[in-house]
């Protein structure tokens, strides 16, 4: 159904046919243009209607499960996703991935200039809280005569930062907080990642809601390791969370206000526990988006209740051929657990069922899901496993994504000026 194109420049028609994922502003690389959010030209930040978007913006942070807008995919909602994957790429950018630097796992740029200095461009948001996951493994005491990198227990993880731009708190219709989450970097993250059983949430987190065990809320153990770990020197990201989005209600709370989380693999899964936790903790909290991109499962099917009797609102992003949105364990059967029967691994025979079960390996996917595929895009098709879970090819997607009944708008164009050519020869 694909048709091979090899456009020169990002229309929207059309996503690049190579990109430099580190070169993502204009000045960098023509071929991929993040304009400025106030360059006179436009950009991917605000081509979308600002007049619709600030007044139907609880639509588009997902007040009606974005019933309406996923396919074919509205453009207004295109720009905001990939307004959100721009502040991810910023989390990639500033963290010090050089395991021979003094400030390895750090991040590179103060502060009050990560946004700029990570070169995506001015966005209207200001950074307020840096935050930091602890890994919560006990590492046997000869660890500490290897490699310093290979114990390092706390690491930047990502960034709040407050909208405060009045043009663009105009554009929204609304002043928006950002919480920004990269993805997997350190071993120890890497460690908690594989911890694949599912555990009870704590009952701080949890809210007491539910029974303890499989009945209740369960989520992904290291996933849940890195959300609630600290240590003496170095809180746990949730308090970290908490302490800045108090603090951001105290300063904005009587002012029209959204909370938007977005992440992208492992920060996607900690977007979804700062989610709920979020929504669980504080009573006056504004509503709450997660936006992700390439993120496993987190939790069970309670789970997936609680986030939504709270009210978080979770759109991912998923790539079919990214095998991290296939893990961990396995997803249950929702027409059958809906009749609460015993619970069954659709396509799975009955003993692999209940092995995974007892295991508790049996996960259940949440929110809506915007499903897009590298096979489909004439321009990603022949990329091998990494590349498909690559942030920049998750933005490529988005950007040249249709809907399903003609995937890419590369392909669209050639699909239109084939019928266009074909009724003028008919006349």
């Amino acid at each position: 159904m694909a048709v091979h194109v090899k456009p020169s420049k990002l229309t929207h028609f059309s996503v690049p046919s190579t990109v430099n994922p580190l070169k993502h502003n204009t000045s960098e690389n023509p071929d991929f243009p993040w304009f400025p959010l106030k360059q006179k030209h436009g950009s991917l930040f605000t081509h979308s209607n600002s007049a619709k978007l600030a007044k139907n913006w609880t639509e588009y942070q997902g007040i009606n499960n974005w019933e309406g807008l996923l396919d074919p995919l509205d453009d207004t909602l295109r720009s905001e996703i990939l307004r959100y994957g721009q502040f991810v790429e910023a989390a990639y950018r500033s963290f010090d991935f050089d395991p021979n630097s003094p400030t390895y796992a750090t991040c590179k740029f103060p502060k009050g200039s990560l946004l700029t200095r990570s070169c995506i461009g001015e966005t209207g948001y200001k950074p307020t809280r840096n935050l930091r996951a602890t890994c919560g493994i006990r590492l046997p005491g000869w660890i500490d005569r290897g490699p310093s990198w290979v114990s390092t227990q706390s690491s930047w993880i990502g960034y709040v930062a407050v909208c405060h731009d009045k043009e663009e708190i105009a554009r929204l219709g609304r002043r928006d907080v950002v919480i920004a989450f990269r993805g997997t970097a350190t071993c120890l993250e890497w460690l908690e990642n594989i911890r694949a059983t599912l555990t009870s949430l704590p009952d701080d987190v949890a809210a007491n809601v539910g029974s303890k065990g499989s009945g209740g809320p369960m989520v992904e153990s290291g996933f849940l390791s890195l959300y609630t770990s600290g240590t003496s020197a170095c809180p746990s990201l949730q308090n970290m969370v908490r302490q800045e989005v108090g603090r951001v209600l105290e300063m904005y709370g009587d002012e029209p206000l959204s909370l938007t989380i977005t992440g992208h693999s492992l920060g996607a899964a900690l977007a979804t526990l700062a989610a709920h936790d979020i929504n669980t903790s504080f009573g006056n909290a504004p509503m709450v988006t997660v936006i992700s991109f390439g993120g496993p499962r987190v939790g069970n099917q309670s789970f997936r209740h609680q986030l939504e009797k709270k009210g978080s609102k979770i759109l991912r992003i998923v790539n079919s051929d990214d095998v991290i949105t296939k893990v961990p364990g396995f997803v249950i059967d929702n027409n059958d657990a809906a009749n609460k029967q015993a619970l069954k691994v659709a396509g799975l025979p009955r003993w692999v069922q209940k092995r995974a079960e007892d295991m508790q390996l049996v996960y259940a996917e949440v929110g809506q899901e915007l499903r897009l595929s590298s096979k489909e895009c004439p321009q990603l098709n022949k990329g091998g496993v990494a590349s498909c879970h690559e942030l920049s090819t998750y933005l490529q997607l988005v950007n040249g994504f249709v809907g399903s009944n003609c995937p890419f708008r590369a392909t669209a164009r050639r699909v239109l000026g084939k019928h266009y050519r074909q009724k003028l020869t008919s006349l």
